[in-house]
């Protein structure tokens, strides 16, 4: 019994070690597993902000051209109303379709300012469809519209952990 006693102590160390041991890479893998998921729920934010501006670019630049057909955007390929429908319409479709992939995955702040950059989409359509000449509106439009998209990129960049990144104004030069 003396020897049993005398082994004990190296026994608990045993099983100490071994619970260490457990506890240590159980611990390890939830962390791995936690940094993977945030990675891969990153990976699809930023897949649902990037198909949404995707779907919003098709569309302004479907308008922009509407926009040349009626003087009012300098746009060296003007498009009439009609030919553009098709296009706008498919536009619309992919723009509705990235936005209820914002909507699941989306910060409520991103949420907020995809919409609002939507709404000036909406308003430069309105424009386009009502057929009116007037540039210093459509330039009003156009500069909205670049803020707003500005303030998604920013939100969307945030909340998917990217460094800011250029804000996207160029100015066209006159006639081009």
């Amino acid at each position: 019994m003396s020897a049993f006693l005398q082994q004990v102590p190296t026994l608990i160390g045993v099983v100490v070690g071994a619970l260490g041991s457990y506890l240590a890479v159980t611990l390890g893998d939830r962390a791995r597993f936690r940094r993977e998921q945030a990675a891969r729920q990153e990976d699809r934010r930023l897949t649902a902000y990037a198909d949404y501006a995707r779907s919003l670019k098709a569309m302004i630049s479907v308008l922009f051209r509407v926009s040349a057909h009626f003087g009012n955007d300098p746009h060296p390929q003007p498009l009439a109303p009609a030919e553009a429908n098709p296009r706008l319409a498919n536009a619309s479709e992919a723009r509705d379709q990235a936005w209820e992939a914002v909507l699941l995955l989306a910060a409520p702040e991103v949420v907020d300012v995809a919409h609002a950059w939507a709404r000036t989409v909406a308003e430069m359509e309105r424009f386009a469809r009502a057929e009116i000449h007037d540039p210093d509106a459509w330039s009003t439009l156009l500069r909205n519209q670049r803020v707003a998209r500005e303030k998604f990129y920013i939100a969307a960049r945030l909340d998917v952990s990217l460094p800011t990144g250029h804000p996207g104004r160029f100015e066209t030069p006159p006639g081009l």
